[in-house]
């Protein structure tokens, strides 16, 4: 960490964000003035389980600080790699994407990728998630998700496995039905001794189970390399990202809403302005705020037999002038807007924040990193309860928990002091009272108190 990275957040040169995210929050504060650029300087500091944290045959993080916080924060962890879980089964690594659901007596229901592959599991269980093999979709892939319970304190009270026999799920997106989708970051086909299906689908979790539920995946939203989802509650649509170099930005336009797995229809998005491909990576810091009208063409063949490029569905879309993106990755829905970061997106590569408008069907890039001492490869990102944006780091000059007020102005709110590990999986208890976020490796979930609403008094 550069001693300018550690150094308090500054304004972004490219510029404020778009009228929509403006408006937006001035929506969600309800008139409030903006209170500043952020919670203050970063401080290490220690969880208040200090003498939990320790990961079975691997890491003793006790006596350590994890993260570094403004001052009026605090923190522990809950669910670490290599831990016994409810079932029996120990907690799997590489924690990923993840969403919170409003559970049942003031409970909160976490839902949480791993993004496991063939076999592999960098610490906790070799089975990667252990569940049974009828339910998995592939007894040979070791990722899946796990499901945690918290009190309304956010102490853990149970948790388990959730969904198994998946290839490197990555991120995904909570459904307002009460699901979780779970995306295959991967197109890795069957072959004799390694894998028995082909992936790179979507699968739906439900967030009130008790056990894990049947791996079905849904071919209608599409074979790629699956990144993260947000659904639009008025429609039912659900929007995707992709994570490759000239990545789509797709919808799945369900036959019934909400019964992803009855068929619908999966399509990308194009600018109206070219009949032509266009690449989004470059060349629109110049148009930062400015509204682009978009249209939608149809991909013919959602769940292509192999890898050959021409029978992608990326390259299906781009024949029909779909619009590029460099690393499309998390996504949110909030208050009529799609948000999305493509990691390696902008003039500099180091990341842009794009907002899709699904009623006035216009796209705007709302962020465009000109600095990556200011801000690096925004990966996850989710909508806080003060109505802000916040992104979370997967670059190279370590990562951070970054904050986008709606002057345009950045600032930190988190810093991973035990490795270069990412953070991800961000998501706000339903009360706004916590973060809760997973540092990816060796796999630790955390919860973050702090004055969240703030902006809001």
């Amino acid at each position: 960490m550069t001693s300018s990275r550690r150094s308090f957040m500054r304004m972004l040169g490219a510029g404020t964000l778009t009228a929509p995210l403006a408006t937006l929050y001035s929506r969600t504060a309800q008139g409030a003035p903006a209170f500043g650029p952020g919670f203050g300087p970063l401080q290490p500091r220690l969880p208040l389980n200090t003498e939990d944290v320790v990961l079975p045959g691997a890491f003793d993080y006790r006596g350590q600080p994890l993260i570094s916080l403004p001052e009026g924060f605090r923190y522990w962890a809950v669910s670490i790699t290599g831990q016994t879980m409810s079932d029996g089964t120990l907690v799997p690594g590489d924690h990923d994407g993840m969403a919170c659901f409003r559970g049942h007596d003031g409970t909160t229901i976490l839902v949480r990728n791993h993004e496991l592959s063939n076999r592999e599991s960098k610490f906790g269980n070799p089975r990667g998630v252990d569940v049974a093999d009828a339910l998995k979709f592939d007894p040979w892939a070791n990722g899946g998700t796990t499901t945690l319970v918290l009190d309304p304190e956010g102490r853990l009270l149970r948790h388990y496995a959730s969904l198994g026999g998946t290839n490197n799920n990555c991120a995904g997106g909570p459904t307002p039905w009460g699901t979780w989708l779970s995306c295959e970051e991967t197109t890795s086909l069957a072959a004799p001794g390694t894998f028995q299906q082909r992936h790179g689908y979507v699968f739906e979790v439900p967030a009130v189970a008790f056990g894990p539920t049947r791996a079905q995946p849904i071919v209608g939203m599409g074979r790629f390399s699956h990144e993260a989802t947000a659904t639009d509650p008025r429609t039912g649509v659900v929007y995707e990202t992709e994570d490759t170099g000239d990545s789509l930005f797709y919808r799945y336009v369900p036959k019934e809403p909400g019964q992803l797995l009855a068929g619908g229809t999966l399509q990308a998005l194009k600018l109206k302005e070219s009949a032509a491909s266009v690449d989004t990576s470059t060349g629109f810091l110049g148009r930062l705020n400015q509204p682009i009208p978009v249209e939608w063409v149809t991909i013919d063949n959602p769940d292509p037999a192999d890898n050959v490029f021409a029978n992608s569905t990326r390259a299906q879309g781009q024949a029909k002038g779909a619009a590029r993106f460099r690393r499309g990755e998390g996504a949110w829905y909030g208050n009529g807007l799609v948000y999305f970061c493509c990691t390696s997106g902008g003039n500099l590569g180091a990341g842009q924040v794009w907002a899709y408008d699904p009623v006035a069907q216009t796209l705007a890039l709302v962020v465009e990193s000109t600095d990556r001492a200011v801000l690096e490869a925004p990966d996850n990102i989710t909508l806080g309860p003060d109505g802000r944006l916040y992104m979370y780091e997967d670059g190279a000059g370590g990562n951070n928990i970054v904050g986008v007020n709606s002057q345009g102005e950045l600032f930190r709110v988190a810093e991973n002091r035990i490795n270069d590990s990412e953070f991800c999986g961000g998501c706000f208890s339903h009360n706004g009272r916590f973060m809760f976020v997973n540092i990816q490796s060796p796999g630790i979930t955390l919860v973050i108190e702090g004055p969240w609403r703030k902006g809001q008094r």
